[in-house]
Formats: structure tokens, sequence, C-alpha cells
């Protein structure tokens, strides 16, 4: 028999609804039943007391390496998720760079079987091509129907002009979404950091911005030809941004988002040569930044994610040029995004939760999630944005240390996460 859970006293922002007022929540059956008044739902078998909180649909992080299947020493489904629980997520859709690569049905059905012991739901982002080689195109319909959400070759962009719009086309059939690293790696080739002025004074080999803003320029123009959806990763130069506001604009079905690091940082933060800066697309200039925190506020930029790369210690702190590349993120990118886009910049608290929720919905056609209309999925999301808190990385539920925030202060905590009516993380 199902248990009923009632969220009461809380400021419900939902924003595919417009909603933005008190409002009382009633789960149940993995599903929201009624949304009321505050008051007005009377009776249910387990109430949670939301006063003084922000009452949200689940956050979506379309962006993790969860790590698994093949290298558990990083990352498990099992850790991966219950730090993103921590950091308010109640779904994560996890990149196809494991070990085998994460290119057939199997796979997929794999990272999505209960044995994983996932805390909050996985939607895998299979591979685009076989092994990720960008030779030969995966079974996107296969693949979709054993719960692919999309399709990427993370980290190994599809550099060929024939084989992306080939897979636009091939996506576009099925309303998927493909999913672009946008990095040309024949321009980037040994570089471990933005190439400039900094990387000079270092002495590193830097990868040139063009690297991503020309790709991002050609997957455009073929996702409008083909009208095909595109989504662009991690975007971190202004240049690839426009190309993306030009696209749009034009009418093509293209999307980006934001993490929490590229918005935070610049590459003067490299300068100690501290490996926890180090990431791919790596931290750009300031006006990158800058234009960045611009898209975020003007509606731009679709998505915050956070690209939680997590890595054992001997793999990241080890000589700059040596470390490997990726920075966690799942636990602070509600804090971040409180912090410095809305007490910095007065970013609208709604405009936040969009960006956490609804927007990424739509990318990956989420259609039950990302909103808490009635009859939708109970994933909640409950949160204190003038919690000001520290945090600690020793404290983490994820495997990985390699995140640079250690320390930091932050303002926006969460507070309790449910997921399909059931509460998966609980701080209070």
């Amino acid at each position: 028999m199902s248990e009923s859970l009632l969220i009461r006293g809380g400021h419900l922002m939902d924003p595919a609804q417009g909603i933005d007022e008190a409002r009382d929540l009633l789960l149940k059956d993995g599903r929201v039943v009624e949304v009321a008044a505050p008051g007005k739902i009377k009776g249910a078998d387990t109430t949670v007391n939301a006063t003084g909180l922000i009452v949200s649909p689940g956050f979506i992080d379309l962006h993790v390496h969860l790590r698994e299947p093949g290298h558990t020493h990083k990352e498990t489904i099992a850790t991966g998720t219950a730090a993103a629980a921590a950091g308010g997520f109640t779904s994560v859709c996890a990149m196809p760079n494991t070990a085998p690569v994460n290119d057939s049905p199997a796979i997929t059905r794999w990272m999505r079987d209960p044995d994983r012991e996932a805390v909050v739901n996985v939607f895998p982002v299979a591979a685009a091509t076989v092994g990720s080689a960008g030779e030969r195109l995966t079974d996107f319909r296969a693949l979709q129907e054993a719960g692919a959400v999309g399709v990427s070759d993370d980290g190994k962009p599809v550099l060929d002009d024939g084989l992306m719009a080939h897979a636009l086309a091939a996506a576009s059939k099925l309303d998927m979404v493909v999913i672009q690293h946008a990095e040309d790696t024949r321009l980037t080739q040994g570089g471990v950091m933005n190439e400039g002025a900094t990387s000079f004074r270092l002495g590193l080999r830097g990868q040139p911005p063009e690297s991503e803003w020309s790709l991002v320029e050609r997957d455009v123009r073929l996702a409008y030809d083909e009208k095909a959806r595109m989504h662009v990763a991690h975007i971190s130069t202004a240049k690839a941004l426009d190309y993306l506001k030009m696209g749009k604009k034009a009418g093509a079905r293209v999307t980006c988002e934001v993490c929490p690091h590229h918005f935070m940082f610049t590459e003067e933060d490299c300068s100690d040569y501290d490996t926890r800066y180090k990431m791919n697309p790596p931290l750009r200039t300031a006006a990158d930044r800058e234009a960045l925190l611009k898209g975020l506020e003007d509606g731009a930029v679709d998505a915050i994610a956070t690209d939680h790369a997590p890595h054992a210690q001997y793999e990241k702190f080890v000589e700059f040029d040596k470390a490997a590349f990726g920075v966690t993120g799942l636990e602070i990118a509600l804090g971040a995004s409180i912090t410095h886009l809305h007490r910095a910049r007065k970013v609208p608290l709604m405009r936040i939760v969009h960006l956490l929720t609804a927007g990424p919905a739509a990318i990956v056609n989420l259609e039950s999630r990302g909103t808490l209309k009635k009859g939708s999925c109970a994933d909640v999301t409950l949160f204190d944005p003038k919690k000001k808190w520290t945090y600690d990385v020793r404290k983490s539920r994820s495997k990985a240390r390699n995140a640079p925030y250690d320390g930091m202060e932050f303002y926006g905590r969460v507070i309790a996460t449910i997921v399909g009516g059931k509460i998966v993380f609980d701080a209070r």
C-alpha cells in the first residue's frame, strides 16, 4: 500500500506553469495528485513542513559522468547519484564515455537497472557513433527504445561534416537530441588550458577558442539544414554563444548549457597550476565569462548543467599538463547559481529554477518532469535560498575530491530531495 506525502507551508516555484506563490503539494503513487492553496489539502500519511523554503520541481542535470561501467575507482552510479541527491538533482543524464562505451541497448539498459542502486533517476545519453570512434553511427532507434534520451560522443566530438549531418538527420526522425561536445580536436592537441596571454605566461600549451566556436558554427548550420535538435554541451566562449543566438533567431532548433565553473571562474584561476581548475572545455577569459553570465540572465542559455567529472586523486593531483581534465559539481550547483547569479547579478530565482528544471527537461523530452503539475512525476526539490553554508569536500557523497570549491561559502542550500514521492536526501 503506497503512502501519501504532503508538502505544506512552502513557496512553490514552477516555471513550466508560471506558478510563483505559496502552495501545498500532495504526492502519492509516484505522482503529483494535488496542488492547492495553503491549508486546503487535508490529511496525508507523512507531512513535510516547508515553511520558509522554496518548493521546486526536481532539478535535472543534463551532463554527468557516473563512470560506470568500467571506471568505478572514480565514481559509481550509487555514489554519483547520492551526490546528485545532495545537490537537489532528482534526474541526471549520464554521458557515454564509459568502459565499454555506452553504444548499445544492452549497456543502456544495464545503466538503468535497479541493481545499480541509483538514488535518483538515471537517463543515459548513448554514444552517437560506435565506440565513439566517429566512423559509424549507432542504432539510434534501438538506443532510444532502451532508454537513451539523446546521443553524443562527448569528449570525442563528431568532426566529419557528413557524419554529423547524417546523425542529425537520423535523430530528427526520432525527435531525439544530438548533444555535441564542441571541440575541434585537430586544433587542441596537447592543449591544457585556454590559449592566450595567461597560458603563455604560465608556459602551458593552450586550446584556442576557435576550436569551440568553429564547430558550433558548423553544427548550427547543419541543424538548421536537417531541421534537427542539436544541443551544445558546456559552452564556454562568447563567440560560440553568439552563433547559437543567431541560429535560434533563424529558426534552428539549437540549445546550450553552461556549467557553474564556467560562470564562476576564468583562466586566471589556473595561475597557481592548481589542477582542480583544469577542465575541458577550459576556463576562458573574463569577457567570455561575462557573456555566459548575460546569456544565463537573458534567456540565450537554456540550462545549467554540472559536467560532473570525478577522478581519483592520483589522476588529478599531479603536474598540470599531466592531470586529468574535469571537476565535480553536483553538490554546489544550486549554491553557485544563487550566489553568483541571484545575489550578485539579481537574476530572479524563477529564472534559476527554470534553468535547473523546465529548461533541461525540454531539451531531452522529459515531459512528465521539470514541472509539478497534477499527474507529473513526484520529483521535488526543497531549498532555502537564504541559507549560508561552506562546502567541505571531505563530506562529499561523491567518491572524488577534485573540486575547486573546498572551503568556499555559498548562499542557497538544498534541504530535501524527493524522488518518486520518496525522500532520498534530508538535511533537516
